[in-house]
């Protein structure tokens, strides 16, 4: 697919008037809905402020990604927004922003485009891509800047034998940025550190490089920079960091350096009960994700599915007297209603089943779903 049909020269803003991070978002947010590419301003930006409640979107290096997914986007789109003097954003790192990238999604986005996003986010890893940012002077540089970057050779997965083996798997709630960002990341410190290393990322397309038995039979230690659950069983007897998927971004250095210098701890399953290092709000905040991460397909299809049961009514007409039945009235709009609200049954079920999952592995699944 063509990055330009998510990435243009219409949805540029080179120069911010906004300086507080409320403003910002409202701007990039009011540009999106003059562009035609969201239909209602005021409840998109509520979408973009619950993903920030999550944890902040500024990711450091003077970058910021707030993104939403909702039915309320027309077509998968990239906002590209700079603040020369820079901006406060909550950033990971305490430094003000000046990349402003805004990532609107429908509901139903096809693989291909996410692929697309996770590319470009990737590309803000590249200090290059950064600085010709910053120093961009017209909107089309914008959307030449990323295909040239994308042409280019991307950073390979090593797997040189002479040299020591780690893999990795990376992985964040909605799956888009962060989980290639911290991929990218960890390979590229790596290269620097001459270290071989494999990364296994779980996005919105499906885990990619997964890694094999032999991939973790041979290799010095793991590394899990992952804000969702992952299988952890397939690691017993490794040596393991776990971390969240912002310091795959941010300190792949320390992470990989860890495991090379022998420091880490060695994983065991029998004892895993699926906590996780860092704080307790930490914890909790991790397995709430896993649960939301496996709930929101049930949620997208159901919801799908129950608006195409309306549409089939309208299409085929609804008696005055029966407009109560609008949406189950004609047999194909009732069977189309029947299963996206069966879907919607099993939305509360999955998502205490991924949360009891995420604390207690499979012992808690059944507990979570009863």
């Amino acid at each position: 697919m063509d990055i330009r049909t998510i990435l243009s020269s219409d949805l540029v803003i080179l120069e911010l008037t906004s300086t507080t991070k409320e403003a910002v978002i409202k701007e990039m947010v009011a540009k999106l809905a003059t562009a035609k590419i969201i239909t209602d301003a005021a409840k998109f930006e509520a979408v973009i402020w619950a993903r920030e409640e999550q944890g902040t979107t500024g990711i450091g290096d003077g970058i910021a990604i707030p993104h939403g997914k909702s039915a309320l986007v027309e077509k998968p789109t990239v906002l590209f927004a700079r603040s020369t003097a820079g901006v406060e954003f909550n950033s990971l790192d305490g430094q003000k922003a000046h990349l402003f990238f805004m990532i609107a999604t429908p509901d139903n986005s096809d693989d291909a485009h996410l692929k697309i996003l996770s590319s470009l986010s990737v590309q803000l890893m590249k200090e290059n891509v950064r600085t010709q940012l910053l120093n961009v002077t017209d909107e089309f540089e914008v959307v030449s800047i990323f295909e040239n970057a994308i042409a280019a050779k991307k950073v390979e997965q090593v797997e040189d034998t002479d040299q020591p083996f780690i893999v990795a798997v990376t992985g964040c709630s909605t799956g888009i940025a962060h989980t290639y960002m911290a991929a990218e990341k960890l390979q590229e410190i790596a290269k620097k550190k001459n270290v071989a290393i494999k990364v296994e990322t779980n996005g919105s397309t499906g885990i990619e490089h997964k890694l094999t038995a032999q991939d973790i039979e041979r290799s010095v230690g793991v590394i899990i920079a992952a804000d969702i659950n992952v299988e952890m069983e397939r690691f017993d007897g490794k040596k393991l960091v776990s971390a969240p998927v912002a310091d795959g971004i941010h300190k792949a250095d320390v992470l990989i350096d860890k495991i090379i210098s022998g420091d880490a701890t060695v994983f065991e399953a029998s004892g895993y009960t699926g906590e996780t290092t860092g704080s307790i709000g930490q914890q909790l905040y991790k397995h709430l994700l896993s649960g939301v991460s496996h709930m929101l397909p049930f949620v997208v299809g159901g919801g799908i599915l129950i608006a195409l049961a309306f549409l089939v009514d309208q299409v085929l007409g609804v008696p005055q007297s029966e407009l109560a039945n609008l949406g189950s009235y004609n047999e194909w709009a009732g069977y189309l209603k029947t299963i996206g609200g069966t879907a919607f049954g099993f939305m509360l079920p999955v998502l205490a089943g991924y949360i009891a999952y995420s604390i207690a592995d499979r012992p808690g699944l059944v507990v979570g779903f009863v």
